[in-house]
């Protein structure tokens, strides 16, 4: 038994001190994965509180992974662990059996699993658990009392540290698509070799009160009686591979596509990614100015990207004192792509050579 114990605490140690890292890493994509499953589970009302459970979360895969490494208080740590695999398991499983959410970010974005993945590793951790669990009582120290301290308090200070500084400038691994050296028109493509997901063009009619779908090689485009009403894409075969970007979607406020506009422009392009302006941080003003100087110089061009109301931008330019133009993108895309408010991003031909947080704006 006693040798089952001891893979059963160096894998789990192990799993979970890496997880932890992972996602420590970038704890504000952890707490959007949050929002998603509170929306899912009709808990919106802890959405706010999403960043913080992610903060907690993330220090405490690690602290309890160097705990079941060390043998550290192993009642309380076997305890705690059992029940947030039990936890873990649940929503894992949701995901899988309710078809609701495809990924749940167990490893962030660095490393992605699917649903199904991420259940069955689970109920593996599950069962290493009861194990160390069950055997709780017989598990002895590592090292003396003090040298495990000195790890421990190490092991808290460690994501502590991590997590303000991702926070506080941007994750230190980049593994988004977005990251320095990606080309964003590339990355929108399937990868070589793979089937994309074939969709097939549905029209809408109305004839007597009732809508009927079409498609467009028997749509009643002779028959005055029937009415046009709308037109949507229907997925006939899914494909067996997604591009890393897909919503990369950049709009003026009267909808027109300045995709190209933006991507193809020979100057140096910088972003300024502002997903809510009601939620920008402050300090960058003046190094943006002075971007927004050479763009009027026409040495750079430069835009805001966000997905708030034309309005609310307006007023957001007034106080800031900017004068350029604004783009609206989606704002799921936004915080892919940056993960501060604002971010700026520097394009050559839609190669991405800079990524800054605001406060390192140089």
């Amino acid at each position: 038994m006693k040798p089952i114990v001891i893979l059963s605490r160096i894998l789990v140690g192990v799993l979970f001190i890496f997880s932890g890292l992972i996602k420590a890493n970038d704890p504000l994509g952890l707490s959007y994965k949050m929002d998603e499953f509170f929306e899912v589970l009709h808990l919106p009302f802890l959405v706010p509180f999403s960043l913080a459970f992610s903060l907690i979360m993330n220090a405490f895969e690690i602290i309890a992974g160097f705990a079941v490494l060390l043998g550290y208080r192993m009642r309380i740590f076997s305890f705690l662990l059992l029940l947030l695999i039990i936890f873990f398991t649940f929503l894992t499983g949701f995901a899988l059996f309710s078809g609701k959410i495809r990924e749940c970010g167990c490893f962030g974005d660095c490393i992605r699993l699917t649903a199904a993945q991420s259940f069955w590793k689970d109920v593996v951790l599950l069962a290493l658990i009861i194990v160390i669990f069950i055997c709780r009582n017989h598990i002895r120290p590592l090292f003396s009392g003090k040298a495990t301290g000195i790890v421990m308090i190490l092991a808290v200070l460690f994501p502590v540290v991590l997590q303000w500084y991702t926070l506080a400038h941007l994750p230190v691994v980049d593994c988004l698509p977005y990251k320095v050296g990606n080309n964003i028109p590339q990355k929108m493509k399937v990868p070589p070799g793979s089937t994309p997901d074939v969709y097939e063009m549905v029209l809408i009619y109305e004839k007597d009160g009732k809508q009927q779908e079409f498609t467009t090689e028997n749509y009643p485009w002779q028959d005055s009686t029937w009415k046009y009403v709308d037109r949507k894409d229907k997925l006939v075969k899914k494909g067996n591979a997604e591009p890393a970007i897909k919503d990369f979607i950049l709009t003026d406020f009267d909808g027109n596509n300045q995709n190209r506009a933006v991507l193809m422009e020979s100057l140096p392009v910088y972003l300024l990614l502002v997903r809510d302006v009601q939620e920008a941080g402050k300090g960058w003003e003046k190094k943006i100015q002075a971007l927004q100087q050479q763009a009027k110089e026409g040495k750079l061009v430069i835009f805001g990207i966000t997905s708030s109301p034309k309005d609310a931008v307006e007023q957001f330019k007034t106080v800031r004192g900017l004068d350029f133009q604004f783009l609206q993108m989606d704002g799921t895309a936004i915080k892919t792509a940056g993960r501060s408010t604002p971010c700026l991003i520097l394009l050559d031909r839609g190669t991405i050579k800079g990524k800054w947080h605001y406060n390192d704006i140089p």
